[in-house]
């Protein structure tokens, strides 16, 4: 292969000259054929985590309640009577900016299929979403596209929109994120399904929508920043259908129930490819797959298309050959194709065929455990901004009609919250609950304060966790466990590098202070255009557990004369990049502490005196306050030695 040949191949697969290198001292030969795009699609940074897994491996997986972690489609965590819930955070972030409102759709089916693939139902979906400022060329299009593609599939499915959270800052102009959360629940019979292909003699079964040609290549779209040209990326976005999905969630939910599924996997990023790779590496087992086998929407896709096709809604699944029959009926009768593609074996290599030709013939953990893993530089973390803070007084009317303070209202209005019945607080509240079987609540709520980022990274990721957590507990909800969407710019740039790792760091000491451990997630690095990065956003979700729903604090007052207390946890105070303010912050976050006044906040939140609460968040007490209020009863409060109404500190509660 000539110099000007390789260049080519390397610039199509999106592969480095040593990544070819390594691909070449691996397979003992030049890589030939689909290999090209089988090493492409999984070590993209998108599938592999390369330049994230080393980091990753600090977070703490395990606790007394953690069922599943990292690894499988989803968390899952153990509630006790009888029930269980797996949840999970992921991005969508390039797809949605190229085609916003497919973008968004597909995000949303595809984190839905993360989580009824372990074998739970799906109660709730949220989402947090960051723009640039409404003014930002394109921006009002994306705005509506991604709300319209979250609140289109997500109504259609018939899985309520429970919580989210919407950010506008000009460091999303060119570059917006999309990160979509669903909660499932697992009832006391229900199986956990693992992805684990296993069974020497097992079909392989394909079920679900018709491979085509959208979504060629989306992996490797996702992995790299974006240029002048995004806008010809369009047909590396997938297509999505909410009621193909809707079949398909209850037909997969049938024949796990009936105890016919040996191992499942979405075909997510990679499709074909990502599925079953991942599905025989982690069982050490080897596959034969006749890719002609394939349900296709167009006959003239071929073989190397139908790998790396990213069409929705489809599944791969391992099957007893005796129960295949069974499958088959079940997905019939939903209208859905349940197709043979071949066989488990004992491996250790996948064999691909193409028209009874032997295409391919390789080591799957060639592709998976020895993908490159990049310790790529960064800087220990020192605090970037210290010392004074502005003590700018802010007029109420100001902080309501900034892009930071004004109402959301007119996005969660277009979602359906209450579709099944379950949901007991929705997008109008400050977090969401659902009702369980067994009349237990389940809190859950989203986390992560660009502004407190941009203050500082370390801070703002101990902030992702501890942030949410008061909200729970302000509720009287117990934090348990967190999902993280962890949004980046371009990690080969030292200071994009030296906050993921603080971010990471903070993040991963937060959760093990509070006994919340990370137990699934997601990275996206590459968020930049034209060399312009993202404000660094390690978003999160957490969940929370409450004994009853019925005396769950107000978000709003509720008694007139009712006595106002303010509660601070006084260990930081700073102000943010907002409405003219310079940022800076001053003292220290001590997380013991704070995980302590946490747990006394958490007893007030349970306790029969305190009717309404509401943790103080962007503009400090005056904007909380304002939120408390309703048509019939406001709030009467004097400044003193807490400080002025519009001061902000990291946390504070007010509690009625």
């Amino acid at each position: 292969m000539s110099e000007q040949e390789l260049s080519a191949k390397l610039s199509k697969y999106r592969l480095s000259k040593d990544e070819y290198g390594r691909i070449q001292k691996l397979l003992g030969r030049d890589p030939q054929g689909v290999e090209w795009a089988l090493f492409s699609a999984l070590w993209s940074e998108h599938c592999s985590y390369k330049s994230s897994k080393v980091h990753l491996r600090k977070f703490a997986f395990k606790s007394a309640r953690v069922l599943q972690s990292m690894g499988e489609n989803a968390g899952v965590i153990d509630l006790g009577h009888g029930e269980k819930v797996a949840f999970k955070m992921e991005s969508h972030n390039h797809p949605s900016f190229i085609e916003p409102y497919q973008g968004a759709a597909t995000g949303v089916g595809g984190i839905l299929r993360d989580i009824f693939t372990m074998g739970a139902r799906p109660i709730a979906l949220a989402n947090y979403l960051c723009f640039g400022e409404p003014t930002a060329p394109r921006m009002s299009h994306l705005v509506e596209g991604v709300v319209s593609g979250i609140s289109g599939y997500g109504n259609c499915v018939g899985v309520p929109t429970v919580t989210g959270q919407t950010e506008f800052h000009s460091s999303y102009n060119n570059n917006i994120l999309v990160n979509a959360l669903a909660v499932g629940l697992f009832t006391e019979d229900d199986p956990v399904v693992t992805a684990s292909a296993h069974g020497v003699g097992n079909l392989v079964v394909y079920v679900g929508a018709k491979t085509g040609r959208d979504g060629v290549h989306g992996a490797s779209m996702a992995s790299e920043a974006f240029g002048a040209d995004s806008a010809s990326k369009r047909p590396t976005v997938q297509i999505g259908d909410p009621f193909f999905e809707k079949l398909l969630i209850e037909s997969c939910l049938e024949v796990m129930k009936k105890d016919l599924v040996a191992a499942i996997q979405d075909m997510g990023a990679a499709g074909l490819t990502s599925s079953s790779f991942e599905m025989a590496a982690k069982g050490g087992v080897g596959l034969k797959l006749h890719l002609d086998q394939v349900p296709l929407r167009d006959s003239s896709v071929g073989p190397e298309e139908i790998l790396l096709s990213e069409s929705q809604e489809r599944m791969l699944l391992v099957c007893e050959p005796a129960k295949f029959e069974a499958i088959r009926d079940v997905f019939h009768r939903w209208g859905l194709d349940a197709s043979i593609l071949g066989e488990v074996t004992a491996g250790p290599e996948i064999e691909l065929f193409w028209r009874k030709d032997l295409i391919c013939k390789i080591d799957p953990k060639l592709l998976t455990d020895n993908a490159p893993v990049y310790e790529r530089p960064y800087e220990e973390w020192a605090p970037k901004l210290k010392g004074s803070v502005d003590g700018l007084a802010l007029r109420l009317e100001d902080e309501l009609t900034s892009e930071l303070g004004t109402s959301r209202r007119w996005i969660f209005q277009q979602y359906d919250q209450r579709v099944g019945g379950k949901t007991v607080r929705d997008c109008d509240d400050s977090l969401a609950v659902v009702r369980l079987p067994s009349g237990r609540g389940l809190g859950l709520v989203l986390g992560c304060r660009p502004h407190v980022m941009r203050l500082d990274a370390e801070l703002g990721g101990f902030d992702a966790v501890f942030y949410p957590a008061l909200e729970l507990a302000a509720k009287g909800f117990q934090p348990l466990a967190v999902t993280d969407c962890l949004n980046f710019g371009n990690p080969e740039k030292l200071p994009v590098m030296s906050e993921f790792v603080a971010a990471v760091e903070a993040l991963a000491e937060g959760s093990k202070l509070l006994d919340a451990p990370v137990i699934s997630g997601n990275v996206s690095f590459y968020n930049e255009t034209l060399n312009q990065n993202i404000t660094s956003t390690p978003a999160t979700g957490l969940v929370g557990l409450r004994d009853d729903v019925s005396a769950i604090p107000a978000s709003r007052f509720r008694g007139e004369g009712d006595e106002i207390w303010l509660w601070r946890y006084d260990g930081v105070r700073f102000s943010s990049d907002q409405l003219g303010r310079s940022a800076g912050f001053t003292g220290e976050l001590d997380g013991e502490s704070f995980a302590r006044w946490l747990n006394e906040v958490l007893e007030a939140g349970r306790g029969p005196r305190v009717s309404a609460t509401r943790v103080c968040g962007k503009f400090g007490v005056q904007y909380a306050l304002y939120r408390m209020c309703t048509e019939s009863l406001g709030a009467e409060a004097k400044s003193g030695e807490w400080g002025g109404f519009s001061d902000e500190r990291l946390y504070e509660v007010i509690l009625a």
